[in-house]
């Protein structure tokens, strides 16, 4: 692959349908590439919808991908662009998890590797827990990690086999951070604050925000980096195609912003002044609560990223403007 051009690559695009996963195949078919094949678990939720305006050459259940991979049934692939997983926080079954978030990682790692294809795989920002050990994407700080909750662990477990195993250089994996935008309907309660926002400002003119449960931190003014997804899929093709890039990398906006920022930014798209009311967390999420996350982009700059990143603003104005009041899905003939 030629930077930057995927016209004549043949992709395998996993957790297609998903809200990370639609946005790369959206911006695939962008850089001209429709050689896709795309895998998901369509089940019962909304989010076929987002493959309605995609390009791409097959799809594939979850369950049938592995076989058909290893009876050569489904061809050769040059890339390997891995987002499936169970990307729900809350949920408690650890088995589930490690089924789908680790063990299937790991054959599709050793599948893609065996054939020389590209294997970029999407970790997470969960992966740094508290952040007291801080959030930097370097392996060698693997060790010292402790994700606050199941989904993280099962991230964070796939990242140390990946080192363990001495292929993580070999690889990609990102460290996904806040990301929200156009694609994310059918996540129900996992979908962004600025996609619930926008529902609550529309159904009762307030954005309903948790209170802080430290000292240290006011209502609203916990923080996180917001990461636009359009951004999110240019960095992601970026370091799939700089076949000189290996590891851990953080994908986010690298500028940690508060709660009530991006509340101000939901209503100011919606040009209504800003009414905010604050929330008891639930308790069985309190001591697992993320207060502050920021990532380090050293080695994503260091790697050659050097397209500038939408503001929270921007991003918030271009979410809500050009998607959510249309109910419009990323459409490759639409910048």
């Amino acid at each position: 692959m030629r930077p930057n051009d995927f016209s004549d690559a043949r992709v395998l695009v996993t957790g297609g349908a998903g809200f990370i996963g639609s946005a790369l195949v959206w911006a695939l078919n962008r850089c001209g590439c429709e050689h896709i094949v795309v895998c998901d678990r369509l089940g019962m939720d909304e989010k076929w919808r987002n493959l309605t305006p995609l390009r791409f050459a097959n799809y594939v259940e979850a369950d049938e991908l592995l076989p058909r991979l290893q009876t050569g049934a489904l061809g050769k692939f040059e890339l390997v662009l891995h987002l499936g997983a169970c990307s729900s926080t809350t949920e408690r079954d650890a088995s589930y998890l490690i089924r789908n978030n680790f063990e299937f990682t790991k054959d599709l790692a050793a599948w893609a590797l065996g054939q020389k294809a590209r294997f970029v795989y999407a970790s997470s920002a969960a992966t740094y827990g508290d952040g007291s050990a801080g959030m930097d994407d370097d392996d060698a700080k693997l060790d010292t990690l402790r994700p606050l909750n199941m989904y993280g662990y099962s991230k964070h477990l796939f990242d140390l086999h990946a080192k363990r195993a001495g292929f993580l250089k070999k690889i990609v994996g990102l460290k996904y951070f806040n990301v929200f935008g156009p694609n994310e309907d059918h996540k129900g309660d996992m979908r962004s604050v600025v996609h619930k926002s926008f529902g609550q400002v529309r159904e009762t003119g307030v954005i309903r925000l948790f209170q802080s449960h430290r000292k240290d931190c006011r209502d609203g003014e916990q923080k996180r980096d917001f990461l636009y997804i359009k951004d999110a899929a240019a960095m992601t093709l970026h370091l799939a195609a700089n076949e000189k890039a290996g590891g851990l990398f953080n994908i986010g906006s690298g500028a940690a912003r508060t709660w009530l920022d991006l509340a101000r930014a939901v209503f100011g798209a919606l040009k209504r002044e800003p009414k905010i009311e604050f929330i008891e967390m639930p308790g069985s999420i309190r001591d697992k609560y993320q207060y502050f996350t920021e990532a380090n982009l050293g080695r994503l700059r260091a790697a050659g990223y050097s397209a500038p990143i939408t503001s929270l603003e921007d991003a918030v104005s271009d979410d809500v403007r050009n998607y959510l009041v249309p109910d419009k899905r990323l459409d490759p003939a639409v910048a």
